[in-house]
């Protein structure tokens, strides 16, 4: 299940405040440096109690997305702050993303998974191959616009960094899971982009089956690299973020 449904956001009266106050923050309409309306004021607008409201501050203070000081309110907090890693922040950055934010985040999977691919080809366990082969029938089986397409696309990296056997990357995937889902929403949307992916997917099954670790970083490596020019190119991005001179 995606950790989109197992966020703040869903859960109740002050988790949709927070979720509607951290998309405000998130997307810059509410910049660094900004004090928010009052507790009264908020409480009017958004026609909620202080109660429900006082609740949803404190969620996101402890997302390291605002503080509060006595006298001077509630300001949002500089970007190096937020706790990026947090299942809710994460997802705050989609369906508009900065583009600073994708070539931030396509680098730190350019660092992880292909190591983390190499090391799944060398310790993988017969079960957990079965499991990222039956991500990438999943795959193949994916009718193009449905959220099969993106959900299979996610189950095929999970399966991987699962097979790593290492807890850090495990975790690190679960944190993850709701930026990857929104990237891969954005890199498939495209009529031939699922398609055109297909074979480096397989391609990374087949060097993990065969426990060739150079083979399954270098093929991984690459699949991202392709992925990054489709959503590049899908979002017409150019400028400080060609992702053409990330060399990882």
């Amino acid at each position: 299940m995606s950790s989109m449904s197992r966020t703040y956001a869903r859960r109740s009266l002050h988790s949709i405040i927070a979720h509607d106050l951290g998309r405000r923050i998130v997307s810059g309409k509410l910049s660094p440096g900004d004090i928010l309306p009052t507790e009264a004021q908020l409480s009017e607008t958004l026609d909620v109690s202080r109660t429900a409201l006082r609740e949803a501050i404190k969620i996101l203070s402890a997302k390291g997305l605002i503080e509060s000081r006595p006298k001077t309110g509630t300001r949002v907090k500089p970007r190096h702050f937020w706790n990026l890693l947090d299942p809710d922040v994460l997802s705050w950055h989609f369906p508009d993303p900065d583009p600073t934010f994708l070539y931030g985040l396509f680098e730190t999977r350019l660092i992880i998974e292909p190591n983390t691919a190499a090391m799944a080809a060398e310790r993988r366990s017969d079960s957990q191959l079965e499991a990222i082969h039956a991500a990438y029938i999943g795959m193949e089986q994916a009718e193009p616009g449905t959220e099969a397409v993106y959900l299979t696309d996610l189950d095929f990296h999970q399966a991987i960094l699962d097979a790593s056997e290492n807890d850090f990357m495990k975790s690190l995937g679960m944190l993850i899971e709701s930026a990857l889902i929104g990237s891969f929403r954005l890199s498939s949307s495209g009529p031939k982009a699922h398609v055109q992916s297909l074979p480096l997917h397989k391609a990374v099954y087949q060097a993990i089956a065969e426990r060739n670790p150079d083979e399954a970083r270098n093929v991984m490596r690459n699949l991202l690299r392709q992925t990054m020019m489709q959503l590049r190119d899908q979002l017409g991005m150019s400028g400080p973020t060609d992702w053409d001179r990330i060399t990882l």
